[in-house]
C-alpha cells in the first residue's frame, strides 16, 4: 500500500465520521429539545423504551450519542437504571441501521446528493431546510466516504504484509480484540462495521472472521460512553458501566450461539451480497441479544451495583428526590392534598436552604466535595420542582374553591421563590470555584462583610420556609427587619467595594465575584420574604 493510498484510506474515514456527525447533527436540530422530551416520558415502560432507542438512534445515526443523553439523564436523576438500560438496549439496535444503508450501492448519485445538500444547507433562509440540507449533505459525504474507502482499500488484496496481518484475524479471539480496539479508536461502531464491510467485499476477509469483529466492535462501541461518564456522578457512571456489561454479556451469547447453531449459515442465506451479509449480521446479532437479555435486565442493575457501591449519600438524595406526600393526589379530599402540597413545598424548602448554607460554608472555606454536595442537592431541588408543579397541575384539576385555587397558586409561586435560592447556591459555589482557578481572593475586611450579609441572608431563609410550613407568623417583624437590613447592607458593600477599587485595594477578579455575590445574597432574601408571605393571604378553608 502507497503512502498516497495509506492517506486516502485515512481521508475516507474521516469524511465518512463528518459526514455522520453532519447528519446526527442536522436530524438533531430538525428535531429540536423534542428528542429528549420523548427519551424522558417514554421510558416507563422498558419494552417502550427499547423502541424509543431504536427510534432515536435511528435518527441521530449514533448509539453513542443517544446513550451519552441517557447519562446524562441519569446523572441529573431523571431517569432511572431500570429505565436506562431499555434505551441503551434500543440505541445498540439502531445503531446497525448505518450498515444496512451503506451495504447499498448507490455511489453514482452521491455527487447529486452532496450539491443538493450544499444548496439547501449555504442558500436557504429557513432553518428547517437549512437542517434537512445538512442532512442529505452528511448523508451524501457519508457515502462518499466509502467510495473512497474502497477504493483505498482494493489495492491492499496485492499487498503480502497486509494479507499476513489479516491471516492472524482467523484466531476468534485475537479477531474479537482487534474489533474492539479498532472501534474503540474510531469510537464508532458503525465506522468500523462499515470498514469490515469494505473489508470483505473486496476479499480481504472471510464472513466468518467479520463475524467476530462486528461482535468486538459492539463492545468497543462503549468508549466514548465510558469517556463521557468521566465528569458523571456515581450514577452517571453507573449507566455507561451497565452498557459495557449489557455488551459484553451480549458478546459471549453471540459467541455461544454461533458456536452450537447453524446462526451464520443462515444469515448468509438471507443475501448473496457480502456486505449486505455483514450488515444483517450486525442487525440480527443485536435483536437476538436484547430479546434474549431483556427479561433479565434486573440482573444486570445488580451487577452493576456491586460493581459502583451505592454510598448512604446516594440512598439519602434518591428519597429526597421523590415527592413524600403529594403521593396520592387525586385519591383525597382538596384541603388535604393542599396541606400535602404545602408539606412537600416546605421539605423542598429546607433541602433548598440546606443548600444554601453549604453554598456559603463553601464560599468561605472551599473544598471540591462541597462543590459536589451542592450540585447533588441543587439537582434534587430541580426535579422535587418538577415532580411538585407536575402533582400541582393534578391538584388544579380537581372540583376546588375559589379561595382554594388562590392557595395552589401561592404553593406555586412559592416553590418558585425555593428553587431559585436553590440556583443562587449554585451561583455562589461557582464563585467560589473561579476565585480558587484564578488564585485570587477577598481582603479580610471584604470578606468579614460578605459574611456579615451572608448570615443574615441565611436566617432570613430558615425563617422563611419554617413560616411557611407552619403558617405562625409571629417571626414576621423579625423577618422584615432582617430584610432591611440585608438591603443596606448590599448598598452599603457596594459603595466600600468602589471605594477600594478606587484605592486599589481590591483584585479586579475577586472585586467582580464580590458584586456578583452581594446581588446573589440579597435575592435570596427577597425570595425569602415572598416565601414568608406566600400563605398569609391565603388562610386554609374552615
Amino acid at each position: 500500500m502507497t503512502i498516497a493510498q495509506f492517506l486516502s484510506l485515512l481521508g475516507g474515514v474521516g469524511l465518512f465520521l463528518f459526514g455522520m456527525s453532519i447528519m446526527s447533527t442536522g436530524l438533531k436540530n430538525s428535531a429540536g429539545d423534542n428528542l429528549q422530551v420523548i427519551l424522558e416520558k417514554a421510558t416507563a415502560n422498558r419494552f417502550v423504551a427499547v423502541l424509543v432507542g431504536i427510534a432515536m438512534t435511528v435518527l441521530v445515526q449514533s448509539s453513542s450519542a443517544t446513550d451519552v443523553m441517557v447519562i446524562g439523564f441519569v446523572n441529573s436523576g431523571m431517569m432511572t437504571l431500570a429505565q436506562a438500560i431499555g434505551v441503551i438496549m434500543g440505541a445498540n439496535i439502531g445503531t446497525t441501521i448505518t450498515a444496512q444503508i451503506t451495504a447499498f450501492n448507490i455511489a453514482t448519485f452521491t455527487p447529486f446528493l452532496l450539491f443538493l445538500g450544499a444548496v439547501m444547507y449555504l442558500f436557504s433562509k429557513n432553518n428547517m431546510v437549512k437542517h434537512i440540507g445538512s442532512v442529505i449533505m452528511g448523508f451524501g459525504m457519508l457515502f462518499q466516504g466509502i467510495t473512497i474507502m474502497k477504493a483505498a482499500i482494493a489495492p491492499l488484496s496485492q499487498s503480502q504484509p497486509f494479507v499476513n496481518f489479516l491471516s492472524t484475524l482467523k484466531n476468534p479471539f485475537i479477531a474479537l480484540l482487534f474489533g474492539i480496539a479498532f472501534t474503540a479508536l474510531l469510537q464508532s461502531s458503525s465506522s468500523s462495521t462499515v470498514i469490515f464491510q469494505a473489508f470483505v467485499v473486496q476479499g480481504l476477509l472471510e464472513y466468518d472472521v467479520a463475524v467476530y469483529l462486528v461482535i468486538g466492535a459492539a463492545i468497543g462501541s462503549v468508549t466514548p460512553n465510558l469517556l463521557a461518564s468521566l465528569t458523571a456522578n456515581r450514577n452517571g457512571k453507573r449507566s455507561a458501566i451497565l452498557n459495557l456489561f449489557f455488551n459484553i454479556i451480549r458478546a459471549v451469547i453471540m459467541i455461544v450461539l454461533i458456536n452450537i447453531t447453524p446462526l451464520l449459515s443462515w444469515i448468509q442465506a438471507t443475501s448473496q451480497d457480502p456486505a449486505r451479509q455483514i450488515a444483517n449480521t450486525h442487525t440480527i446479532f443485536a435483536i437476538l441479544a436484547v430479546l434474549i437479555i431483556l427479561p433479565f435486565t434486573q440482573y444486570i442493575i445488580k451487577l452493576t451495583y456491586m460493581f459502583i457501591p451505592e454510598l448512604p449519600e446516594e440512598t439519602r438524595a434518591a428519597e429526597d428526590r421523590q415527592l413524600i406526600y403529594m403521593t396520592q393526589v387525586g385519591n383525597v379530599p382538596p384541603n388535604m392534598a393542599i396541606h400535602q402540597a404545602q408539606l412537600e413545598t416546605a421539605r423542598m424548602g429546607s433541602i433548598a436552604a440546606e443548600n444554601f448554607e453549604k453554598a456559603i460554608d463553601c464560599f468561605f472555606d472551599f473544598s471540591d466535595e462541597k462543590v459536589s454536595d451542592v450540585e447533588a442537592r441543587e439537582e434534587t431541588v430541580n426535579i422535587l420542582n418538577h415532580a411538585i408543579q407536575d402533582a400541582m397541575v393534578k391538584l388544579q384539576a380537581l372540583d376546588l374553591s375559589p379561595a382554594n385555587l388562590r392557595r395552589i397558586s401561592a404553593i406555586t409561586i412559592a416553590v418558585t421563590d425555593i428553587e431559585r435560592i436553590s440556583d443562587h447556591a449554585e451561583n455562589i459555589i461557582e464563585y467560589a470555584q473561579r476565585m480558587k482557578n484564578k488564585k485570587t481572593k477577598l481582603s479580610k475586611k471584604a470578606s468579614k462583610e460578605l459574611r456579615d450579609m451572608a448570615d443574615n441572608s441565611l436566617e432570613e431563609v430558615l425563617l422563611a420556609i419554617d413560616t411557611f410550613a407552619t403558617e405562625n407568623y409571629d417571626n414576621l417583624d423579625h423577618i422584615e427587619k432582617i430584610e432591611s437590613k440585608v438591603d443596606k447592607q448590599e448598598k452599603q458593600l457596594i459603595n466600600h467595594h468602589i471605594e477600594r477599587l478606587m484605592d486599589n485595594k481590591c483584585e479586579p477578579i475577586a472585586g467582580v465575584i464580590f458584586s456578583d455575590m452581594v446581588t446573589d445574597l440579597e435575592r435570596c432574601a427577597d425570595h425569602a420574604i415572598n416565601i414568608a408571605y406566600a400563605l398569609k393571604e391565603h388562610p386554609k378553608e374552615a
